[in-house]
C-alpha cells in the first residue's frame, strides 16, 4: 500500500480470508429458527445493509492458516463462529429508523448527542466515515447489537460478494478496543441507605 494511503480510514483488497474490520454489505442471515409444538419450523431472516467483522484478527488468521494446512494436527485454532456487528446508515440511525425491519422505532438522536457520536465520544457507539470510492455511507455501530455467524456459512461463496472494504489497521484497533471496553463494563447494583 502506498504511504500516501496509510491515513485513509479504509482500504480494499481482494478477499482471501476475512479480517477484523471487514465491512460487508447486504448480508442475509437467519436470525432465528424455531420448531413449534407441531414440529413446524419457522425461520426469521434478517438482512444487514452493512456490518463489520469484530472477531479478533489473530483468531481469524490462525483459523484460516490452520485450516489451509490441514495436516491432521489438533483443531484448537479453529473458529466455530465469527462475531459481526450491524453498521447502520448514519441518517437512518439518527432518525431512529434503523431497526424498522424488526418492527422497532428507536430514539431520535439530538444534535448534541450526534456530535458526540461522530467524534466517538459516546462509549456505546462507533462512527465510521463515508468513503465514496467504496460506496460506503456514514455508518454507526451500536455495540449493544452483535451476532455470531457460523464460520462455514460466512465462507460460502455468496458471502464473498458481500465484501466491500476493510477498515485500516489503526482505525480497526480503535473500533476493537472500544467494543471490548464497552462489553467489559460492570453493572453495579443500586445502593440504597438503610
Amino acid at each position: 500500500m502506498p504511504l500516501s494511503e496509510v491515513n485513509l480510514p479504509y482500504f480494499k483488497s481482494s478477499l482471501v480470508r476475512y479480517e477484523q474490520g471487514d465491512i460487508l454489505r447486504d448480508v442475509t442471515l437467519i436470525q432465528w429458527a424455531d420448531l413449534d409444538k407441531e414440529r413446524v419450523l419457522s425461520v426469521v431472516e434478517r438482512t444487514l445493509q452493512y456490518c463489520v467483522i469484530i472477531s479478533q484478527e489473530c483468531d481469524l488468521e490462525h483459523d484460516y492458516n490452520t485450516r489451509a494446512k490441514d495436516d491432521g494436527a489438533t483443531k484448537d485454532k479453529y473458529l466455530q463462529t465469527l462475531l459481526i456487528s450491524p453498521a447502520y446508515q448514519a441518517e437512518t440511525f439518527r432518525q431512529g429508523d434503523h431497526l424498522q425491519q424488526l418492527g422497532m422505532k428507536m430514539e431520535r438522536i439530538n444534535s448534541e448527542a450526534w456530535g458526540r457520536i461522530k467524534q466517538n465520544n459516546l462509549a456505546r457507539y462507533h462512527y465510521l466515515e463515508s468513503h465514496q470510492d467504496f460506496q460506503i455511507p456514514e455508518l454507526v455501530v451500536d455495540f449493544k447489537h452483535y451476532v455470531t455467524v457460523p464460520r462455514e456459512v460466512i465462507y460460502r461463496e455468496q458471502f464473498n460478494t458481500c465484501y466491500v472494504a476493510t477498515i485500516e489497521i489503526m482505525y480497526r484497533d480503535h473500533l476493537s478496543s472500544r467494543f471490548a471496553h464497552y462489553l467489559s463494563r460492570i453493572g453495579l447494583p443500586n445502593l440504597t441507605s438503610p
